[in-house]
């Protein structure tokens, strides 16, 4: 007998003959609680999720997740869906359910000549610039590389590239998808349009997606890095940069952020890159390079993958601990700005960090209704997260970015990137960042999960 959480929360017992049963139909094998492997397969990207799941299916092709989803909505299972498990809420994972676990899926296909790449629900976004780049191919991807690719991809996708191409999901052709009644459906504009339109940002809400397949680009060398100035000067850049903003060229990215250098010391940092000839690059972002007397100027000219990884250490290091919140902005004041320094000379980890990624240029002009992913206004990503080695620390430094964000978030909107939606927001944060789109959002969960089988996520309930 297997001790389990049903989907209603009631716990319940599954005999050995049902358990064996699926064993038996998973390739990739069939994981419990005191099984060999069991404490490396729970864990999640973030070490602060610390959770005992009593099944985990180990799927290697779409054969396995059917009959991971079909046993789960059957024995009504709660049921969690894991790709490069990079959830900051540990969406991926869960206490006495079911993981269906898609991370031994890592086929990627490139067709150089179609200009197209399909890519299985364990990729990261290493491995999938690695095989593009290959053959001199890109997609926007996020900001890291340790992101999963199709997880980062249903929540919309921004990234270096947005400006030039787009978000992730206006890059998406096609998706395969096994949805709650255990049907596999190839979902694109021409079959399935509304399940295909509702999985283009609206999370992990409609089913198990077992391949995207995605539009690339050609992206050689480009021009990125980082410009990093004292905090005594953090305002004023923080000022310069929120003008320097409004000038980019579709081609250019600009964030910003307050960190800390790695000998300990908080400071600002401008985030630069161009995603094009690096002559032009080196035109448009030398205001930012020239203003002030920088700490350091490491922007040069790099592979794209150079540039995907250059936040990977610490920032999204496998196990760190973590907690934050965010939200979108429009604008911020010279007061918001003062709070933001005054907030970061006194992080309470030095791996802690304040965000603002500027969102613009073509992501911006695809009309919100297009996809279920609807943040299409010129804006910034706002994040304040906080990150910490050892877990014994968690009450502090949670405490910490709770404070921080108290006081920065009546000046900011209600609505929130879903990636980056925090396990304590509120159901109501969820319908504000889907705004108009939520009500057509509702109407295809009940059409493809009237039980809300998949709810593990930035949750949308059925209609």
């Amino acid at each position: 007998m297997v001790d389990i959480i049903k989907l209603d929360g009631k716990p319940v017992s599954l005999d050995s003959a049902a358990i064996a049963a699926l064993r038996d139909k998973i390739r990739g094998g069939l994981i419990l609680i005191g099984d060999p492997g069991y404490d490396a397969a729970r864990r999640v990207w973030n070490g602060n999720i610390d959770r005992r799941p009593a099944l985990i299916a180990r799927c290697t092709g779409p054969g396995d997740v059917q009959h991971a989803v079909s046993f789960a909505s059957s024995h009504g299972l709660l049921l969690s869906v894991r790709g490069g498990g990079h959830s900051a809420p540990g969406y991926g994972t869960n206490d006495g359910g079911m993981v269906i676990d898609l991370s031994p899926m890592k086929t990627i296909n490139v067709d150089p000549v179609r200009r197209t790449a399909r890519t299985e629900p364990g990729v990261l976004w290493r491995e999938f610039d690695e095989a593009t780049q290959a053959h001199g191919l890109v997609t926007t991807g996020g900001t890291v590389t340790n992101t999963g690719v199709i997880g980062l991809t249903l929540g919309g996708g921004l990234g270096w590239l947005m400006g030039k191409h787009g978000a992730s999901v206006d890059n998406v052709i096609s998706i395969d998808v096994v949805t709650a009644d255990g049907q596999l459906r190839h979902a694109s504009a021409a079959e399935h349009p509304d399940l295909f339109w509702g999985l283009l940002g609206g999370g992990g809400n409609f089913g198990v997606v077992t391949s995207m397949t995605f539009r690339v680009h050609p992206v050689g060398q480009i021009i990125g890095g980082l410009v990093l100035h004292p905090l005594d000067r953090a305002a004023d850049m923080l000022k310069f940069y929120r003008g320097f903003c409004a000038t980019l060229p579709d081609e250019a990215e600009a964030h910003a952020a307050l960190l800390t250098s790695p000998d300990g010391v908080p400071v600002a940092a401008m985030l630069l890159g161009y995603n094009g000839p690096i002559e032009e690059g080196e035109r448009v972002l030398a205001p930012a390079r020239q203003w002030g007397q920088p700490l350091a100027d490491m922007v040069g000219p790099m592979p794209y993958g150079a540039r995907q990884a250059m936040l990977d250490a610490p920032n999204a290091e496998h196990g760190l601990h973590r907690y934050w919140r965010a939200a979108f902005t429009e604008q911020f004041t010279d007061g918001f700005i003062d709070m933001l320094v005054e907030a970061a000379g006194r992080f309470s980890s030095p791996m802690s960090s304040l965000l603002l990624f500027y969102v613009h240029g073509a992501i911006t002009r695809v009309p919100a209704g297009a996809t279920a992913f609807g943040a299409r206004n010129t804006q910034w990503d706002f994040d304040v997260i906080g990150q910490w080695a050892d877990g014994a620390e968690s009450s502090q430094h949670i405490a910490w970015v709770r404070e921080v964000w108290a006081r920065l978030e009546p000046h900011l909107k209600g609505s929130v990137y879903v990636n980056h939606i925090a396990a304590d927001d509120k159901p109501e944060k969820v319908r504000a960042s889907y705004g108009e789109n939520h009500a057509r959002l509702r109407a295809i969960k009940a059409m493809y999960d009237p039980g809300n089988q998949f709810r593990v996520n930035s949750n949308v309930a059925p209609a």
